[in-house]
């Protein structure tokens, strides 16, 4: 059985988790099959944008717990060290935009994951829970790196010690999601903000996702030349061209994402 369902439009790809009856969370098999099919994308260069989400009503509620505890499953230390640290990593590594469209309830590493991705979208009845301490463990999946960033230190201290729920809207209020959409409408809106993304010039976009991952541990300085490095990259690009002629020619511009 496919754990991941894949659909390609345009320069899209969308990536759907597929575990409907168990909400979505994570056993072995669909970790791996999340993971090759991002390896998959990242050296595909028609796709130009990937959007995770998730299949039924859920956008994924983590680890699946009876795999977890299975003594003949794989154990929480492969569960991280191979499952979900590899996807975070992968996601973070992958020079395109790679946007969350959470349709539903986005539990422990279901919503770390998604707060990993470079644009979280909501429906409004999506919920995000650190749920790690109400069944004695701590947050991973890059949660602890990438939530105080997002909200503070305070404010992730409290979603993830005490395990409360937030809604979309009080996510989005926080900083963790972009935009919100009406439940109905998730799946077309998501497709219309990737496909217009990756219309975009996506190369410069991928050298930006470069510097985010690289302001977390530079100084000023470093950041600084790493910008400077990137720039002249950028500005040697068939899509720099193409912007700077299109703007003088008052004419929409054809990326190509090189």
């Amino acid at each position: 059985m496919s754990f991941i369902l894949t659909e390609k439009k345009h320069n899209v790809l969308i990536l759907k988790l597929n575990r409907p009856d168990k909400f979505n969370s994570f056993n072995r098999e669909m970790a791996l099959q999340l993971i090759a099919e991002l390896d998959k994308a990242e050296i595909d260069k028609t796709i130009r944008a990937i959007i995770i989400t998730g299949e039924g009503k859920a956008f994924c509620a983590g680890q699946d717990l009876a795999e977890a505890i299975d003594t003949k499953g794989p154990g929480i230390k492969k569960i991280v060290e191979e499952h979900y640290n590899p996807i975070i990593l992968k996601i973070r590594a992958i020079e395109k935009p790679i946007i969350a469209a959470v349709n539903g309830v986005a539990a422990g590493a279901g919503a770390n994951i998604a707060l990993a991705c470079d644009i979280v979208l909501a429906a409004k009845s999506a919920s995000f829970i650190q749920a790690f301490s109400k069944i004695g463990l701590i947050p991973d999946s890059g949660g602890t790196f990438t939530l105080p960033r997002l909200v503070g230190f305070q404010l992730a201290s409290a979603l993830m010690i005490t395990g409360d729920k937030l809604t979309a809207e009080d996510a989005k209020g926080f900083g963790m999601v972009y935009k919100t959409f009406e439940d109905a409408d998730l799946q077309e809106k998501s497709f219309e903000f990737a496909n217009n993304i990756a219309a975009m010039p996506t190369l410069a976009i991928g050298f930006t996702k470069r510097l985010l991952n690289a302001s977390a541990t530079n100084n000023l300085q470093q950041q600084l030349a790493l910008e400077g490095e990137m720039q002249v990259q950028a500005a040697n690009s068939y899509d720099y061209n193409e912007g700077v002629n299109a703007f003088l020619e008052k004419r929409k511009p054809n990326f190509k994402g090189e």
